[in-house]
């Protein structure tokens, strides 16, 4: 496919994946269809595999990692052409400014879709100081990670990831470290840049989940469940009756594994 093409968000078909680790199961015979240009998001205890899931989708996996089954997507593009990633960490480089580290993939790749989208470097420099200033940070573009807050950085490395025309976007714990308040802002400008997206996101925040997405699955060691889908626009307020349902099952859901678990 060449680079200029336009993609089209596509639907993701995980059909009986396993995972292993240096020979120890993490999970197996796992099935998920993630919705074309839908938000999903995927909830569960601590070290159960949400993260090793959303790296194996990205092609992520390591040396030591064994994996069987199936994840394609239904727009017939590799995988790893059409994927924006976010991890835990924010893996800004220390040697570039704020700006330049939104800029970093634009610049990297110095494609024609990239020249499109933002219209030369320049307009590349703008979307990025329009983000910046969405999210609080307009004070902060010339400054180093070392500079920042941790909260600071994780804004940083959202934009990036917010910066990328990718279809399909995985983000693990993406607003994590962020004060209520930024949260919810960064809820709101999340929604708007990737409406239409393929969106696959890791919270341990049942309301947040609620808020942002489509599709609600929680990951136990036993099974991957889907606990709901919502009809209504994201982001939504906390209070819809809809919500307030859905997050008492969210929490049984999550208690009654955390006690199979022990």
């Amino acid at each position: 496919m060449p680079a200029e093409e336009a993609v089209t968000a596509p639907a993701i078909y995980i059909q009986d994946v396993s995972l292993s680790y240096q020979g120890t199961p993490v999970f197996s015979n796992l099935n998920l269809n993630l919705r074309a240009g839908k938000w999903t998001a995927l909830l569960g205890a601590s070290g159960v595999g949400k993260s090793s899931l959303l790296r194996l989708i990205a092609g992520l996996t390591t040396a030591e990692e064994t994996f069987g089954g199936s994840i394609r997507a239904d727009n017939n593009v590799q995988m790893s052409q059409q994927i924006a990633w976010m991890g835990q960490t924010d893996m800004l480089l220390p040697w570039l400014s704020v700006l330049d580290n939104l800029l970093l993939g634009i610049r990297l790749r110095g494609s024609t879709s990239s020249r499109e989208a933002c219209h030369s470097r320049a307009g590349g420099d703008d979307k990025a100081r329009k983000l910046l200033t969405e999210a609080g940070l307009a004070h902060a573009e010339k400054l180093y990670p070392h500079q920042l807050s941790g909260g600071m950085r994780q804004r940083v490395a959202l934009l990036r990831t917010l910066m990328e025309n990718k279809p399909i976007v995985l983000m693990d714990e993406p607003f994590s470290a962020l004060d209520t308040i930024t949260r919810y802002q960064l809820h709101q400008l999340s929604i708007e840049l990737l409406r239409d997206k393929t969106v696959l996101f890791v919270t341990h925040d049942a309301a947040e989940a609620l808020r942002l997405a489509d599709d609600i699955y929680i990951l136990t060691a036993q099974e991957l469940q889907h606990l709901g889908t919502l009809d209504s626009t994201a982001p939504r307020a906390p209070h819809e009756p809809e919500l307030v349902d859905l997050q008492a099952v969210i929490y049984a859901s999550l208690l009654q594994a955390a006690e199979v678990a022990a």
